[in-house]
């Protein structure tokens, strides 16, 4: 069995994508998990864990949703992570390199969404 991990390398001044996919890989490989953690699985997963984390916001008001006590936040940024942690067990598996595939969507938004089309609305880039 490895050493238990330092988990200030998940939070230190490194790659963080990278430091969690590699606890990520020796947390599953430890566990003999790799035969579960196919893609449709991951996702499946991933999907389960946003839905948790929206039930926390199930029936509050936009104000209440802004100020959440501290109990909820707590709750709240669990689920986060598990989000986190499964989108980014998902992307191993499939080979997508997180960092680039933000830097092109994100380029990609700024070509969809200009500034001066789109200030102060919510429509979506084909609609106007």
């Amino acid at each position: 069995m490895s050493p238990p991990i330092d988990h200030d390398e998940l939070t230190g001044s490194g790659d963080p994508f990278t430091a969690m996919r590699d606890y990520l890989r020796r947390f599953a490989a430890e566990r003999d998990w790799e035969q579960f953690h196919s893609p449709k699985n991951l996702a499946m997963a991933l999907a389960v864990e946003a839905s948790e984390l929206l039930e926390h916001f199930q029936w509050l008001t936009e104000e209440q949703s802004h100020n959440l006590p501290p109990e909820k936040l707590s709750a709240v940024a669990e689920e986060i992570a598990d989000v986190q942690l499964y989108l980014v067990r998902l992307a191993d598996r499939l080979g997508v390199d997180i960092a680039k595939a933000v830097t092109a969507k994100t380029q990609k938004n700024e070509t969809r969404y200009p500034p001066d089309k789109v200030r102060g609305s919510a429509r979506k880039h084909s609609d106007y």
